[in-house]
């Protein structure tokens, strides 16, 4: 499910919080529940305000990386058309429902059967999360279900990558691509939340929480309220502990030694890193975050250096995750480094 936040909501959840002593996670508590709360991918959701508007919703599929509001957008805009039939007007299945070819022969076709009362010009909705974990079989039987019942029901289908869903299904949808949130946009969203929670956090912190989210602002969320009620403060060191990420300081070490050649010292870091249990493809995930934003290199190196990496990246997703290939890194980084000496 993808997460955008909104003071908005905050006094609702704060009732529910004190009649039922449960603590709601920030994710779930700062959920926007109208379209102009979402943070990020304005075109988007300004389209999305639109449909809302005229009331005229299309069949849809949302997709891009997952934490971005791509299932917050939608139920945001099922909100804003259905009001207070919203509950007997929106079925919702989620990846880790059953969806196999009998659940739509089954639940979505008689939900899209069935009598509902909802505002003139409105139409039961269909929300399909993850909808690219669907079977092949449960997408052919998706798309005659969708023209059958056009008339009273409309799909929305969220998803990681639109090319798992079967043209078909994307020839009879409006596809709305949402692109991953900003530095900026995930630190004012943290920064709003900290002054709600009250939370001790450090400008260094926040720039942890950013850098380990990579512009996903769900795990951003959850990351910061994990090191909250961890360590009642938030700071880099507390947050790479939550994380439990390689250090980057580590990373920007080991590119340093090796544009100076000084393979000894690249992979000694190198080997101390996966001894500590990081997977190779965490650590190489890290590299690579790092070496974009480290502006000491010469930008030519810098190149030459991200070229390498993502050969490297590319091998370890193959499944070939050893110290060898890290080490195998190393060597070719200290050897463009002293070209470039």
């Amino acid at each position: 499910m993808d997460i955008d936040t909104s003071s908005s909501s905050k006094t609702h959840t704060h009732t529910t919080e004190e009649s039922t002593g449960y603590i709601l996670p920030w994710v779930e508590k700062y959920r926007p529940i109208l379209l102009k709360d979402i943070v990020g991918n304005e075109d988007t959701v300004a389209r999305l305000s639109v449909v809302a508007r005229d009331g005229n919703m299309p069949n849809v599929i949302l997709t891009g990386l997952p934490g971005i509001g791509k299932t917050t957008s939608i139920l945001c805009l099922a909100h804003e058309l259905l009001g207070s039939a919203y509950k007997d007007g929106v079925l919702e299945l989620n990846a880790s429902d059953e969806r196999g070819i009998d659940v739509v022969r089954n639940r979505i076709k008689a939900f899209a059967q069935k009598k509902v009362t909802l505002p003139p010009g409105r139409h039961k909705i269909i929300i399909l999360d993850e909808a690219d974990s669907m079977t092949g079989g449960a997408q052919q039987a998706l798309r005659r279900t969708m023209e059958i019942y056009s008339n009273t029901t409309r799909f929305a289908l969220a998803c990681n990558q639109s090319n798992k869903i079967i043209e078909p299904i994307q020839s009879r949808c409006a596809v709305l691509r949402y692109t991953k949130l900003t530095d900026t946009q995930v630190l004012q969203r943290l920064m709003e939340i900290c002054k709600l929670e009250n939370v001790d956090a450090t400008e260094d912190g926040l720039q942890a929480l950013i850098f380990t989210a990579d512009g996903d602002m769900r795990q951003a969320i959850n990351n910061l309220q994990s090191t909250y009620y961890g360590f009642k403060q938030v700071n880099t060191e507390n947050v790479f502990k939550v994380c439990d990420q390689p250090h980057p300081v580590v990373v920007r070490h080991i590119l340093q030694s090796c544009s100076q050649g000084d393979i000894m010292e690249a992979d000694k870091c190198m080997r101390e890193l996966y001894d500590l249990g990081y997977a190779a493809l965490d650590i190489i995930t890290t590299v690579f975050r790092v070496i974009k934003s480290f502006n000491e290199l010469d930008e030519e190196l810098r190149l030459d250096y991200l070229k390498e990496i993502g050969m490297t990246h590319m091998r370890i997703l193959d499944g070939h995750q050893s110290l060898v290939q890290l080490s195998g890194l190393v060597a070719r980084l200290c050897r463009m480094g002293k070209e470039k000496k």
